[in-house]
């Protein structure tokens, strides 16, 4: 089965000589296709280190990261930030929508940033928006919504 994500010895660390930290020792990771994964320890331990290289938001100092078997590591900013766009999802502790904006706008505006057509996006947000039961909520702004409805949008 196809990777979905692969780290391959990754690891980070901030600093140089006498402040050198090591936020995450080398770590291999490798998720297929419908496989559900959960990331503990305590504090300190390099958890959120190792979620922002997943998700190619931190480069490793070591070490390689492949979505869907393309190696990613030596990206440029933009071709990183075009894979975030259009390969990687996230959900955040807390939902990080844009104030002024209704939930309809929140998507259309990543679509844009996809340059999805006008009648692509408006389709797709529709669907979206009855799959994940807001299609009743699409004109609320975030101060309308509840925290679960947040992190659906």
């Amino acid at each position: 089965m196809t990777s979905l994500l692969k780290l391959d010895k990754v690891s980070k660390v901030y600093g140089e000589g006498n402040t050198e930290v090591t936020a995450l020792h080398p770590i291999s990771l490798d998720v297929k296709a419908g496989e559900f994964i959960g990331i503990v320890g305590p504090s300190g331990s390099g958890k959120s280190t190792l979620l922002s290289i997943a998700g190619a938001l931190l480069s490793p100092s070591k070490g390689d990261i492949y979505i869907r078997e393309q190696n990613i590591t030596q990206l440029s900013e933009k071709e990183m930030t075009d894979i975030r766009l259009k390969k990687i999802g996230f959900i955040f502790q807390f939902a990080n929508l844009v104030p002024y904006l209704n939930v309809k706008e929140q998507l259309l505006y990543i679509a844009k940033l996809k340059k999805e057509s006008k009648q692509e996006s408006e389709k797709r947000a529709d669907h979206l928006l009855a799959a994940f039961g807001l299609g009743e909520r699409k004109n609320h702004y975030p101060n309308q919504l509840s925290g679960g409805e947040k992190q659906r949008v």
